[in-house]
């Protein structure tokens, strides 16, 4: 049974910056991709970021692109997500999870361990 606990989130102002952890236990966390998540209030859950078992490869949704940056620590089990230059809709809760497999994807379908969540809100 896999664990994943995320930590970091806040109130932050607009053009700030945060960093989201999440840490995993009860499995091989090298041995599977992981991935971001969001949901704001009232909309739907939404892909932010993507990185493969080994962290070669990451992927972004067009939204956080170039402001957002996924990183991982396989020795610490410990994934993270560097956000700058935050905007008012980038407020959510954040999730992280964990791919079925060790290549990274957009659809959240292809995960099958979630996080509690953590709070980020952006005020203007």
């Amino acid at each position: 049974q896999v664990q994943l606990v995320e930590s970091g989130g806040g109130l932050v102002q607009a053009g700030g910056s945060l960093r989201l952890s999440c840490v995993a236990s009860g499995g091989t966390f090298s041995s599977y991709a992981m991935a971001w998540f969001r949901q704001a209030p009232g909309k739907d859950r939404e892909f932010v970021a993507t990185i493969t078992r080994s962290g070669g490869t990451t992927i972004f949704a067009d939204t956080v692109k170039g402001r957002f940056t996924i990183s991982r620590d396989n020795a610490k089990n410990t994934l993270y997500l560097q956000m700058n230059s935050l905007k008012p809709e980038d407020t959510a809760v954040y999730y992280c999870a964990k791919s079925k497999d060790g290549s990274g994807s957009s659809d959240g379908n292809n995960y099958d361990y979630w996080g509690q969540g953590a709070q980020v809100t952006v005020s203007s």
